[in-house]
């Protein structure tokens, strides 16, 4: 797949909810995930595509409810492309939260070999 077609179907994905199909289908197996900072829950930088995919349980297992999410269409530059995202969600501990982050990846022999989140 071309950088293109693995920005459109990481797009088409996400805006459906799903958030486990992209790391399976698109990921290299040696992938990089970097989150905008260190928190309790989760690591600055996650290695690996088995240890993003428990990432992204983690996720799922800490969100109650998902009332929204909007996608931009991707903007592709090479081998790289970025969308934003918007999520309002409601935490597992009753927190409602107005989620936009801006969604950078970065594509290698037809994967994704990074992901970055800036919010």
């Amino acid at each position: 797949m071309t950088t293109k077609e693995i920005a459109n179907r990481l797009v088409v994905l996400c805006k459906s909810g799903d958030f486990d199909k992209p790391q399976k289908e698109l990921f290299a197996q040696d992938a990089v995930s970097i989150e905008p900072h260190a928190t309790p829950a989760f690591e600055k930088e996650t290695k690996g595509l088995k240890a993003i995919e428990e990432k992204g349980k983690k996720w799922h297992d800490m969100v109650k409810e998902l009332h929204s999410i909007d996608v931009s269409d991707p903007v592709v530059a090479g081998n790289s492309f970025a969308c934003s995202m918007h999520m309002d969600v409601t935490m597992q501990n009753g927190e409602r939260m107005d989620m936009n982050e801006l969604c950078v990846y970065k594509v290698k022999d037809g994967k994704i070999i990074e992901e970055e989140f800036f919010m």
